[in-house]
């Protein structure tokens, strides 16, 4: 149940954001959850779009280096210690993150991305723990 993430990189300007969504909007593609991390020089904008087939296609044509990798998203208590439990779970089976951002999901839920060296056992891990991994398809309906 991994999901798809693009992972575009952009020089760091003025504009450059607003042309990824511009090319994104022309196609029709909806962003569903993003990170941005900069440098002085550059950024890697990530993004989880309900079509990143389609998104990569047309980023590509606008002249954007797009990678695909595949991420982790989950279901995490919105509440104090939600996401300290989920970490605690991954340390305790020496599960690294190698990054993750998060977004609210329902009032007392919130959904974080992860992208792990291990994704599969990482998931399974988390399974067998009771914590809900999202789908592609079930992100998208989010």
């Amino acid at each position: 149940m991994k999901v798809e993430q693009l992972s575009i990189f952009l020089e760091n300007k003025a504009g450059r954001m607003a042309e990824v969504t511009g090319i994104l909007a022309e196609n029709n593609i909806n962003i569903k959850a993003l990170s941005l991390a900069d440098t002085s020089e550059f950024g890697i904008l990530r993004l989880i779009v309900d079509d990143p087939e389609s998104a990569q296609a047309a980023l590509k044509k606008g002249g954007f280096t797009v990678g695909r990798t595949c991420v982790v998203a989950v279901e995490v208590s919105h509440s104090p210690g939600g996401l300290h439990a989920i970490l605690c779970i991954l340390e305790q089976c020496d599960i690294n993150v190698e990054y993750m951002y998060g977004f609210p999901y329902q009032s007392t839920e919130a959904i974080i991305v992860f992208r792990f060296v291990r994704s599969e056992l990482a998931m399974e891990i988390l399974q067998k723990n009771g914590v809900r991994v999202f789908s592609s398809e079930e992100l998208c309906r989010v």
